[in-house]
């Protein structure tokens, strides 16, 4: 019902509650579907959830090959005994310093793994003239390296170490230094014009331990270089490359199985 003259007034008091109802109405409705909506949702998602951890795992059947694995291989990994490591001194259980070769009677592990880091060549010369091996001539095997040399050339320790042996052996070494190394590894140099240093005293890679030669049973100056661990004779050619002034690994695993009367070569 409309007054004249106040009707503006009349309508707006009369529609504002009006409208503000029917906006209540309308929200009370959306927000009750929003929540039924929701809800909804979060059950559909449950039920997915539930769903999919209540699945099974297809397996692989037990007799399937893995692609691309040779399983004898990785079977003779697994059974493989655990390589050594540990400190190379404690390898050791004596500390001659008359003799070069005294470890007939003690037992070598089955595996330790040298660590060649560290390495100084032992002299500067890199020419090679007789390697590691079996020598016709002699009829007897060559336990070393002999590496060409002049008279009065310097020889350096290889790796930090500790001297074991000075001495003079005529009808082998000559004069002779051999040195004890952290690594495991005891090193022979031979045919040496003098010696620089002396038993028990500490030494580094790269100090000089001694002039290069021709005393002993040699037949021209040269370094007669060995790598021993326990008194077995590992070929130098293994540990590094003379010729490259390079080693050939950072690390080379002795293993028992791969020594013969006291000697590791290259392995077939």
């Amino acid at each position: 019902m409309f007054v004249k003259g106040c009707g503006k007034s009349l309508v707006v008091q009369t529609t504002k509650p009006i409208f503000a109802a029917v906006l209540r109405k309308k929200h009370m409705i959306f927000t009750s579907n929003l929540t039924k909506t929701a809800a909804a949702a979060l059950l559909s998602l449950s039920v997915i959830t539930v769903s999919a951890q209540d699945k099974p795992v297809p397996q692989a059947p037990a007799d399937c090959p893995l692609a691309g694995v040779n399983l004898t291989a990785l079977d003779e990994v697994l059974v493989a005994p655990a390589v050594q490591k540990a400190d190379g001194y404690a390898l050791y259980d004596s500390w001659n310093t008359s003799r070069a070769h005294c470890y007939a009677n003690t037992a070598k592990p089955d595996s330790f793994e040298i660590d060649l880091s560290g390495f100084h060549m032992p002299i500067a010369s890199n020419r090679v003239s007789s390697n590691f091996g079996y020598r016709p001539r002699f009829h007897r095997m060559h336990k070393g390296m002999d590496i060409s040399a002049a008279v009065g050339d310097t020889i350096y320790a290889a790796w930090d170490g500790k001297v074991r042996v000075v001495r003079y052996e005529a009808n082998g070494y000559g004069n002779f230094v051999v040195l004890r190394h952290p690594n495991g590894l005891e090193t022979i140099y031979g045919h040496m014009s003098k010696q620089l240093c002396s038993t028990d005293q500490e030494v580094k890679a790269g100090q000089p331990i001694g002039l290069a030669g021709n005393t002993g049973r040699s037949f021209g100056p040269h370094l007669h270089f060995e790598t021993r661990l326990l008194g077995e004779a590992i070929d130098p050619a293994l540990l590094f490359d003379i010729p490259g002034r390079k080693m050939q690994s950072d690390h080379f695993v002795y293993r028992r199985s791969d020594s013969v009367n006291g000697i590791v070569m290259a392995r077939k």
